[in-house]
C-alpha cells in the first residue's frame, strides 16, 4: 500500500513536471517540442492509469508531429496510441463485456497507419521496431494472424539490413487484413 502510494505521488510528481514542460514549449510554439511535450504529459496519465486522458494528450501530440513533419515521432506516437488504446479496451472489456470494441478499432486503425508509414522512417531498425511494437498490439487485440506478418515483416526487414546494411523492401510481405483497410 505505501509503494503505491508512493508511485502515485512520483507519477503525479512526473505530471506536474510535463505540464510545465508543456507550457514552455507552447510559449516557444516549435511544433515538434509542443508533440513532445504533449506525448510526456500523456506517458504521465498513462502511469496514473488516466487511459483516457493519455489518449487524448497522445491524438493532440500526434497532431502537432503532423504539422512538423517529423515521420518518425508520427510513428512512434501511432505507437504510443497503439499501445494506450489496447489497454483502455482491456480495462473497459474487464469491466462489461462488449465495452472496450471502440478502444480496439481505434487501436487497430492507428496500427494500420503506423504500418504504412513505418516504411517513411529514418532508420531500417527503427522501422523493425515499431512494426515488432505494433505486432504485439494487434496480438493483443486477438489479431493473431496480422501480427504474425507484421512479425516477419520486421525480421525480413532486419535481415536485409544485417545483410545489405540498407533494407531490403522486395523482402517484405503483405499485410494480410492490415492492407485491405
Amino acid at each position: 500500500m505505501q509503494a503505491a502510494l508512493l508511485f502515485d505521488e512520483t507519477a503525479r510528481e512526473s505530471l506536474r513536471k510535463a505540464a510545465a514542460a508543456l507550457d514552455a514549449a507552447e510559449a516557444g510554439g516549435q511544433p515538434q517540442q509542443i508533440s513532445r511535450a504533449l506525448a510526456r504529459v500523456a506517458t504521465c496519465h498513462r502511469s496514473l492509469r488516466a487511459l483516457s486522458s493519455a489518449e487524448a494528450y497522445f491524438a493532440a501530440a500526434l497532431r502537432w508531429a503532423r504539422c512538423a513533419g517529423a515521420t518518425d515521432l508520427v510513428v512512434d506516437l501511432l505507437c504510443e496510441l497503439c499501445e494506450t488504446t489496447v489497454q483502455l479496451a482491456q480495462a473497459q472489456e474487464a469491466v462489461r463485456l462488449g465495452e472496450g470494441r471502440a478502444a480496439r478499432e481505434r487501436t487497430r486503425d492507428h496500427a494500420f497507419e503506423a504500418t504504412t508509414l513505418a516504411g517513411r522512417v529514418s532508420d531500417p531498425g527503427w522501422e523493425a521496431t515499431a512494426l515488432l511494437r505494433v505486432s504485439d498490439v494487434l496480438d493483443r487485440c486477438g489479431d493473431h494472424d496480422d501480427a504474425a506478418l507484421l512479425q516477419t515483416r520486421a525480421l525480413r526487414l532486419m535481415a536485409g539490413t544485417l545483410r545489405t546494411g540498407a533494407a531490403d523492401h522486395d523482402l517484405l510481405p503483405g499485410l494480410g487484413r492490415l492492407a485491405d483497410g
